[in-house]
């Protein structure tokens, strides 16, 4: 088959297309013909040495992706909920080595749901990583309720416009920042009101907020804080938090903290049923083909992207 190995961390061009050997898959996994897959920052993070690299840097060959969607051509012995020719997505062994970037990947059947009729797998894919990350954030970790006050960093990217629509449906009055380039669009997706980041300071247009999500990094937790009332919630996606920012929170008698993203099959069934019914939809920026590796890392380096990028096979 063929995918895309990462001879070593660097550059976009350390990505080359190969011909490997198919996966052989275990009792617990299906064989999962790709047909899209997701592009995100954690990818070009780990390609450049970050992230997820110290991980995988025990394997070789290293084939870097966490999303995809597919159909499956074999199941392992101890699969019971899928059969071979279920169209399926889902976030694929993250934390760890997904091999995503590939024709064909093994799943854990754990990580995995199937793809609902009325989206195309190239939308599928986009919705996995990103739209899951914002489930698991707004859902399991800050638990937003109807009528809660949020801003959303970077409500343009990835995990942003899944950020809103997710809040909106949870009944949240959401607040998104990005640049005036971006704003129809992120009204577009529900959100009640946008700051221009680039020409306001988000700590004098809001106050008393119970939650943040900070999918930037750099100063935001800090300056979040200004905005945030007692006992509100600001979580951070970038990893390397600075203990320093989670112990002025405690003096502030905020609760900062940083989290990250796991594979769950039941929240990719969660975000199944949004998709479903219409509640969440993807925004697929551009689409590239597999030999098109590069210039999709490139594009995401631009910081520019907005919503996903998909690589479909």
């Amino acid at each position: 088959m063929k995918a895309i190995t990462l001879k070593d961390f660097g550059p976009a061009e350390n990505l080359v297309l190969q011909e490997i050997p198919k996966p052989v898959i275990s009792a617990e996994e299906v064989l999962i013909q790709v047909k899209a897959i997701s592009v995100n920052p954690v990818d070009i993070k780990t390609r450049s040495g970050k992230a997820q690299a110290k991980v995988l840097s025990q394997f070789d060959p290293i084939i870097l992706g966490w999303d995809a969607s597919g159909v499956i051509t074999e199941i392992g012995e101890n699969v019971m909920k899928f059969k071979v020719g279920d169209a399926v997505f889902g976030m694929i062994n993250f934390p760890g080595h997904g091999k995503c970037y590939a024709e064909y990947v093994a799943a854990p059947a754990s990580h995995l749901a199937l793809k609902p009729e009325n989206v195309s797998f190239e939308e599928a894919a986009a919705s996995t990583l990103a739209a899951i990350t914002a489930w698991q954030v707004l859902v399991d970790h800050a638990k937003i309720k109807e009528n809660d006050k949020i801003l959303i960093h970077a409500a343009a990217g990835g995990v942003g416009h899944f950020a809103i629509q997710i809040a909106k449906h949870l009944g949240a009055y959401v607040i998104g920042t990005s640049s005036t380039e971006n704003k129809d669009f992120v009204l577009s997706l529900g959100a009640d009101q946008h700051i221009d980041y680039k020409n306001e300071r988000f700590e004098e247009v809001v106050k008393d907020l119970d939650f943040v999500l900070d999918t930037i990094g750099g100063d935001n937790a800090i300056r979040s804080m200004e905005i945030v009332k007692k006992d509100g919630t600001i979580i951070s996606i970038p990893s390397g938090l600075d203990p320093a920012i989670t112990e002025k929170g405690k003096e502030k008698e905020v609760n900062v903290y940083n989290t990250s993203v796991k594979s769950n099959g039941d929240d990719v069934k969660s975000i199944a049923d949004l998709l479903s019914k219409g509640i969440i939809k993807p925004h697929i920026f551009q689409t590239y083909s597999l030999d098109e590796i590069v210039e999709a890392h490139k594009q995401i380096e631009t910081g520019k992207t907005v919503g996903k990028l998909i690589i479909k096979l």
